[in-house]
């Protein structure tokens, strides 16, 4: 694979790299480089997963070795009580190791990283006291606002999440952060403030964020808005089907889920996208890409409910290869 092959293979469905210059540099320097993609163990990881997930797989194919940062600490920073910390990370870990697995990953070229287990050491506590010396309260709060639920009395650990984030970035070796468009102001943050301290700074690649199947936003406390990986077929069709999808406007949570995981597990593996519909309706509709979908549906000629019973339908397909019986079990003792 080619500089430039692997530079769009990755760059497929993000939103933004910082810098695009400094990622084809990096390119053409490493053949191996490592990327780094962090969750801290808070609500539930949904189906939502399942995209930047997808996006790793494309960091593998495109010869990265991939580091999953699954941040306990960082969970108890943003409320996760510590004494079921434990129990989060090892859901977190089955979770994204099931999804990783129904996705086909490479898990050779996968390394799983606790947070705790180089946060705590005393080089890394250092120096988050010193760049907390180099930064206000302002300046972490405003860097973590999208991220870490500060409330009306902003606790201390939420100020010092940023901080933990741009360091992580030099403690995994990483080459390049990938996260969400959301992460954006801690990304720069961390960009900014590893050259104060005579770190390099990073890539950063931020991928869009999924709009939630109700309103704009998917919420972890609210369960209309998004499917967890256990749901079972009749739950994820009921709220497939309530889900926010007007005629003609492809702007919501289910063009966005097959837009970004389903077309392009399809499109890898050389399958179409069908729709079923009755002879009597014109019978079924096959397609090779997303803005074909997107086209019909925007010129009112593939309706809603024909695309959300087909969308509906790929899920469970999706979910079908989780251990829901293995999760299930861990999540009573995390949640």
């Amino acid at each position: 694979m080619s500089i430039g092959e692997r530079f769009e293979l990755v760059k497929r469905n993000t939103e933004e790299i910082v810098k695009e210059d400094e990622f084809r540099k990096l390119l053409k320097k490493k053949k191996n480089p490592v990327v780094y993609w962090g969750t801290a163990v808070t609500g539930k990881p949904s189906l939502a997963y399942f995209f930047p997930l997808l996006k790793l797989r494309d960091f593998s194919k495109a010869g990265f070795k991939i580091k999953i940062l699954l941040a306990d600490l960082h969970g108890a920073l943003d409320g996760t009580p510590w004494v079921i910390l434990e129990h989060r990370y090892n859901y977190y870990k089955e979770a994204i190791s099931q999804i990783l697995k129904a996705l086909g990953a490479d898990f050779k070229k996968i390394e799983f990283v606790k947070g705790s287990e180089f946060q705590l050491k005393p080089e890394y506590s250092f120096d988050v006291l010193k760049m907390a010396s180099m930064n206000s309260v302002n300046d972490c709060k405003r860097a973590a606002a999208e991220v870490v639920k500060f409330g009306d009395n902003p606790k201390i650990g939420g100020l010092i999440y940023p901080i933990m984030q741009a360091l992580d970035e030099h403690y995994l070796n990483a080459d390049v952060q990938f996260g969400g468009l959301d992460q954006r102001k801690i990304l720069m943050f961390a960009r900014e403030n590893l050259l104060k301290i005579g770190y390099d700074a990073r890539v950063e690649i931020m991928n869009p964020m999924i709009p939630g199947l109700v309103g704009k936003k998917m919420s972890s406390s609210d369960a209309k808005t998004k499917i967890d990986l256990i749901e079972d077929k009749k739950s994820v069709q009921k709220k497939i089907n309530n889900a926010d999808c007007v005629s003609g406007n492809p702007d919501n949570g289910v063009m966005a889920f097959l837009k970004y995981v389903i077309m392009v597990v399809k499109q890898d593996a050389n399958k179409k996208f069908i729709v079923e519909r009755a002879d009597n309706y014109g019978g079924n509709l096959k397609y090779s890409s997303y803005e074909e979908v997107e086209k019909d549906f925007v010129n009112k000629k593939l309706h809603p409910l024909d695309l959300k019973n087909a969308v509906a339908k790929e899920i469970c397909n999706l979910l079908d290869k989780i251990d829901v019986k293995k999760l299930n079990e861990l999540e009573k003792k995390g949640y």
